[in-house]
């Protein structure tokens, strides 16, 4: 019998729009202050994307940004998976946009939508399409622009979330090479989906000829205290599962990257974990929730800033909107081929 393929991450990027809205522009919005902001959140600002930008603009961004770090041709990709909520359009995708902008004229491309929790969710099915041995070179990426569905009068959604893009690539290791993807694990309840949503007017309105409900119904809706208290249990129990699931303990991680939702909740798991915040790699004082993105943009900014030197073993760990929650341990050793 065929043992599967090995696979290893050779390429991270990011790509976030230039406009920054800080929390003092936020108190010109809303009732609330950058103390109130920081103090529950840790976010003293992030970017939102400006009227011609776009997700698939950000998304194609990112992963030129991926290529350029793993030196590799675009047109040795073999698939495209972009995870995002966000999307420019129902269809076509915003992977294949990605494909046609970045010239990965043989990939294979589609998206997926496990909101925060997506990259994970693309790690995954990357991960199966190389160790069957069906593809060699999987570009995936997170996206999402949220600024476009927040209601900039409700204080407590306005305040968290960011606009921003990550991409990794996940290659087939060669002979001789180990695997360094040692372990993935994915969950979903879907009874709590009404808990953090964005409602859409596809086929939950189906009637062409009848007026939709007012634009509010379309802004993210979310219970703030009860995601609170489903990351707090979500995120350790991800990280010890994905821990056992690579034979390993969690003593033995180098790096936790976690999803950048909120301070307090990665301050909290890091607690339950006993992960010294020394190893907790965190940037969503700068650019808030992005949501899909914020895993990999995370990891790309520890990288640029020399907090993560590879060879590292890092547990990646996400949870959203479904409810759906995950995670992944990985051996980073990629180094920048462009120097």
């Amino acid at each position: 019998m065929n043992l599967p393929v090995g696979a290893r991450l050779v390429g991270v990027g990011a790509a976030v729009p230039s406009a920054v809205v800080t929390n003092a522009d936020l108190e010109k919005l809303v009732d609330t202050s950058d103390e109130w902001i920081k103090t529950r959140t840790g976010i003293r600002e992030r970017r939102v994307v400006s009227e011609d930008e776009s997700a698939s603009g950000l998304a194609i961004e990112a992963a030129k940004d991926a290529i350029g770090f793993a030196g590799i041709d675009p047109a040795s990709i073999d698939l495209i998976i972009v995870a995002t909520s966000t999307p420019d359009n129902l269809y076509p995708s915003t992977a294949c946009m990605v494909q046609a902008a970045i010239g990965a004229t043989r990939a294979s491309a589609f998206d997926l939508e496990a909101a925060c929790t997506g990259v994970i969710y693309a790690l995954s099915i990357a991960q199966q399409f190389i160790g069957s041995d069906t593809y060699k070179t999987v570009l995936v990426i997170g996206v999402d622009i949220h600024s476009r569905f927040l209601n900039w009068e409700d204080r407590n959604t306005c305040v968290l979330f960011g606009d921003g893009a990550g991409a990794l690539i996940m290659k087939a290791a060669e002979k001789g090479e180990e695997n360094e993807v040692l372990s993935i694990y994915l969950r979903a309840d879907g009874t709590g989906g009404h808990l953090l949503c964005i409602p859409n007017y596809g086929t939950a309105y189906p009637h062409a000829d009848s007026t939709p409900p007012k634009a509010m119904h379309r802004f993210l809706h979310m219970n703030g205290r009860v995601v609170y208290e489903f990351a707090l249990n979500a995120v350790p129990e991800a990280v010890r599962t994905v821990c056992a699931k690579a034979n390993m303990k969690v003593e033995d991680i180098d790096f936790l990257v976690p999803h950048q939702a909120n301070k307090r909740i990665i301050l909290a798991a890091s607690e339950r974990l006993g992960i010294p915040m020394s190893k907790v790699v965190s940037n969503v004082d700068e650019y808030g929730n992005t949501s899909a993105a914020s895993i990999p943009l995370a990891l790309s900014d520890a990288i640029r800033r020399k907090q993560v030197i590879p060879p590292a073993t890092c547990a990646l760990v996400g949870f959203g909107g479904g409810l759906t929650w995950g995670a992944a341990i990985v051996r980073w050793t990629a180094k920048d081929k462009r120097g």
